[in-house]
C-alpha cells in the first residue's frame, strides 16, 4: 500500500498564500504598455460604431453594405449537398491556399476573362473574405516607409492596413465635375486630376491600391483611366492591387474592365475578388486575389503563417457554384447576368425617392451603395463650427437616433485632411428586399413632410 509522503499540496499553497511574498505579488498590477506601437491611433473603426448604432435605434438599416434577402437557391443547395453529402472529407481541413475545385474553377473562369492562361496552384489563392486577401497583401509588400497610393473616397481598412504594416498612405482625391444642365450627378463625375495623380509617384511609392467598381461612390473607372493608372505603374514600377470585389453589379451597359489585362499589368497586379459580394452571401467569408506567381508566392507565406486556411464546406458551394456561372456564361439565367438587373431597378427606384425629398442622389454606375446629398437637411442637425466630428457623422447619428433610418457618413471614407471637405454626403446600400426599400423611403417622406408643413 502507498502512502502519501510530506505535505498535502493543498497544505503547501496554503503555506504559501499566507506568506508576505505571494501576498505582495498577488497585489501587484501590470505596468508596462502592452499595445504595439502600430496599433496607435487605429482603434476606432466606423462599421462597430455605426453597427452598435443600428442595432440599437435603427427601423431601417440602410447603412452596412449586406442584403437583407436571400442568395439564390442553388447556392444553398451546394451548400447542403457539401455538409449532407457522403464526402465525409469536406468537414477536415483543406488545401492551405485554396481547395482545389474552387482554385480550378476561378482559374477557368479568371483566365477567360483575362485572356490569359491561370495555373490554379501558382496563380490563385484562396483567403477569408476579400478583407483577409486586403491585409495579406499589405503586409507582403510593405515595408517600413514604403509609400501606398490609396484614391479617395476609399473604403476605410485600406489606410489601415498600410499603417499597419508600417507604410505611409499617400491620397489622391477624385474630384466631383458638377453637371451644368440640372442632370442628376453621375459617379462618372468624379474623376482623377491625371497631373495630380502622376505628382503622387514617386521612388518610394511600392503601390497603389485601386476600387474599381467603387465603394463608396459606385463608381466603375473607364477604359482610359484604367489606362492613365497603368501607364504611371509601369513607369514608376509600381505594384497595383486591385480591389474588384463588385465587378459583377455594373449598371445601364457599362462595363467592369480588369486593369490586370491591360498591357504591362499583369506581372505586377494582384486582384482581388469576393463570394460574398458575387453571390450575395457575405456572410461566407470567401474571397480570392489572382496574380503571377512572383507576387502570391508573397502572399502565401503570410497566408499561411496567419490563416492558414479556410472553410472547407464554403469553398467546396463556391466552387459549384462558379462552375454552374461558368456552363451559363452570359446567358440570360446566369445570376451574374439577373442579380445586376434586379439592382439597377432596385437603384433607379431609390434614386427617384430620394430625389423626390430632396436628398440629391449621385448616381451610381456599380456597386450597391447610392451616396446622396443632405444640404437640404442640414437645418434639421445643427453645425458645429471647428468641431472635430465631420458634419455628416453628426448628421447620420442623429438620423438613426431620431428618424430610425441607418446610413454611413461619406466624410469616413477619406483621410483626416478631407473630412471635412467632402462632409454633406451620406451613403446607403440598396442591396434590400422591396419592404426594406420602401420603408426607409416612409421615413424619408414623413421627414419630408414635417419639414414643409407649416
Amino acid at each position: 500500500m502507498l502512502r502519501r509522503v510530506g505535505p498535502s499540496l493543498r497544505h503547501f499553497l496554503l503555506e504559501m498564500k499566507s506568506s508576505a511574498g505571494y501576498s505582495s505579488y498577488s497585489k501587484a498590477k501590470m505596468s508596462r504598455p502592452v499595445q504595439a506601437r502600430r496599433l496607435e491611433g487605429i482603434d476606432k473603426n466606423i462599421w462597430v460604431e455605426f453597427v452598435k448604432l443600428a442595432a440599437t435605434y435603427s427601423t431601417v438599416n440602410l447603412g452596412q453594405g449586406f442584403p437583407d434577402f436571400p442568395p439564390p437557391d442553388f447556392l444553398k443547395e451546394a451548400f447542403m449537398r457539401a455538409l449532407s453529402g457522403e464526402n465525409h472529407m469536406l468537414h477536415q481541413y483543406t488545401r492551405a491556399f485554396g481547395h482545389l475545385p474552387l482554385v480550378k474553377i476561378l482559374a477557368q473562369f479568371l483566365g477567360k476573362l483575362l485572356g490569359r492562361d491561370v495555373d490554379p496552384m501558382t496563380n490563385v489563392m484562396v483567403t477569408v473574405g476579400a478583407y483577409q486577401a486586403l491585409f495579406c497583401c499589405f503586409q507582403a509588400f510593405v515595408d517600413e516607409g514604403d509609400e501606398v497610393i490609396i484614391i479617395e473616397p476609399f473604403f476605410d481598412c485600406y489606410e489601415v492596413m498600410v499603417k499597419m504594416a508600417g507604410g505611409l498612405p499617400v491620397f489622391v482625391p477624385l474630384r466631383p465635375k458638377f453637371p451644368k444642365d440640372g442632370k442628376l450627378m453621375s459617379s462618372a463625375d468624379w474623376q482623377l486630376d491625371p497631373d495630380e495623380l502622376a505628382s503622387k509617384f514617386s521612388e518610394r511609392t511600392k503601390a497603389i491600391i485601386l476600387n474599381s467598381p467603387n465603394n463608396p461612390l459606385g463608381k466603375v473607372f473607364s477604359q482610359g483611366e484604367l489606362e492613365l493608372i497603368a501607364d504611371l505603374c509601369v513607369k514608376h514600377d509600381v505594384l497595383c492591387i486591385s480591389d474588384e470585389v463588385y465587378e459583377w453589379l455594373v449598371y445601364d451597359g457599362k462595363e467592369h474592365i480588369r486593369i490586370a489585362s491591360l498591357r504591362g499589368m499583369w506581372d505586377r497586379t494582384v486582384t482581388i475578388g469576393s463570394a460574398g459580394k458575387t453571390f450575395s452571401a457575405t456572410g461566407w467569408k470567401v474571397g480570392w486575389t489572382v496574380g503571377p506567381n512572383r507576387l502570391l508566392q508573397h502572399l502565401r507565406t503570410v497566408h499561411q503563417n496567419s490563416v492558414y486556411h479556410c472553410a472547407t464546406v464554403a469553398q467546396e458551394a463556391v466552387a459549384q457554384s462558379f462552375q454552374r456561372e461558368l456552363e451559363l456564361f452570359g446567358k440570360p439565367e446566369s445570376y451574374f447576368v439577373q442579380l445586376p438587373k434586379e439592382l439597377q431597378q432596385k437603384r433607379d427606384w431609390l434614386v427617384q425617392r430620394m430625389d423626390a425629398v430632396g436628398m440629391k442622389p449621385i448616381v451610381p454606375e456599380g456597386t450597391y451603395f447610392l451616396v446622396a446629398d443632405i444640404s437640404e437637411f442640414k437645418s434639421d442637425v445643427t453645425d458645429v463650427p471647428d468641431s472635430d466630428e465631420p458634419y455628416d457623422s453628426r448628421f447620420a447619428k442623429w438620423m438613426v437616433k431620431n428618424k430610425g433610418l441607418a446610413t454611413i457618413p461619406l466624410s469616413s471614407f477619406y483621410c483626416g485632411a478631407h473630412k471635412n471637405k467632402y462632409n454633406h454626403f451620406i451613403r446607403f446600400c440598396f442591396a434590400k428586399e422591396e419592404a426594406t426599400l420602401k420603408a426607409a423611403n416612409d421615413i424619408l417622406q414623413k421627414w419630408k413632410q414635417e419639414k414643409t408643413s407649416p
